[in-house]
């Protein structure tokens, strides 16, 4: 699965407190299936819930959640365009520990297809397929985002696999 670790990389990357701290952010695949559709092909499908948990975090929640629905926008994007999806597909609780810092759990409902064919001499090819892409709104490779003047976060735009 490229999924959680794209994730794990384009939020650190964000973050200068996970940058400093990585041990902070904590990914964990759950709940997962396998979904194949019992054809010849052994090609299947992913379907797992993402917990994402950011511990003691001292930043503002919205410079994690920016990126994230960037992140999402280009491999998962049907949490955004899918009117059901949205009102369950991205989910999060916080956890006040003081005046000063949160634990962040944000779940993600994910799917990752993966295409088995075969490749001659009893071989098989597996390729992890890439979500399918609109034309971006966003164009522009590097992205800060702002709240009252203050840089809350920074990020390259996120990378299609392919």
């Amino acid at each position: 699965m490229y999924k959680p670790k794209s994730l794990r990389a384009h939020l650190t990357a964000a973050s200068s407190e996970l940058q400093q701290n990585p041990d902070k952010l904590l990914i964990f695949a759950e709940g997962g299936n396998t979904v194949a559709t019992g054809t010849a092909s052994l090609s299947f499908e992913y379907r797992y819930k993402l917990n994402i948990i950011i511990t003691d975090y001292a930043g503002c929640e919205d410079a994690i959640m920016v990126p994230l629905l960037a992140w999402v926008q280009m491999h998962q994007r049907d949490l955004l365009d899918n009117a059901e999806l949205r009102k369950t597909g991205i989910g999060f609780d916080v956890d006040y520990n003081n005046h000063t810092s949160i634990d962040l759990a944000i779940t993600l409902a994910l799917t990752e297809r993966v295409i088995v064919k075969p490749a001659g001499a009893g071989r098989l090819e597996v390729l992890h397929v890439a979500e399918p892409q609109p034309t971006p709104a966003y164009t522009d490779e590097f992205w800060q985002a702002y709240t009252d003047g203050m840089l809350l976060a920074e990020w390259q735009t996120p990378a299609n696999p392919e």
